[in-house]
């Protein structure tokens, strides 16, 4: 049996957004009436903080639709192509999102261990490496473990301290 269709374009789209710079994401394959929405998610690699900027997220678009219009992978339904990078609500689920989120205030579920429910806490993260996520909460350094670490959101600040400063 042939994989689903987002997993052929994942297949498809992953060295090609990699060749870009770029780290694909997701690709969600929607129908629209007669055509087919194809939605492929890029982020910036592993360690970059920042956000991807536009003239990436254009440049990505034009490989990717030439990549899909070589390839017989959508068949011969037309399609509408969307290039975009997640936004600031994406759960930090992977090291990569932890450390695209250097510097941020972050909320996140940390497990106790046993059968202790998990506490909710808040900090800024201020380092990611093989043993966690070092997060700054109530002016004290905390080292938090993979293992105990939920998924993490980033808070919305409209004056972070560091722009401030700036």
């Amino acid at each position: 049996m042939a994989p689903p269709v987002s997993e052929r374009l994942s297949d498809l789209l992953a060295p090609v957004v990699t060749d870009a710079g770029l780290v694909l994401e997701d690709v969600a394959v929607t129908p629209a009436g007669r055509r087919r929405v194809v939605r492929v998610v890029v982020d910036l690699p592993d360690d970059a903080t920042g956000a991807v900027d536009l003239d990436a997220v254009a440049e990505v678009s034009r490989v990717v639709a030439e990549a899909l219009d070589a390839s017989d992978a959508l068949g011969e339904s037309p399609y509408v192509l969307e290039v975009t990078s997640p936004g600031v609500d994406r759960p930090l689920t992977q090291r990569r999102h932890w450390s695209r989120a250097r510097g941020r205030l972050v909320t996140v579920a940390v497990t106790a261990g046993g059968d202790e429910p998990a506490t909710e806490i808040t900090g800024r993260v201020r380092s990611v490496d093989d043993d966690g996520v070092l997060m700054d909460t109530d002016g004290a350094g905390r080292l938090l473990g993979w293992d105990r670490l939920g998924r993490g959101r980033v808070e919305v600040e409209f004056n972070r301290p560091d722009e401030q400063e700036a």
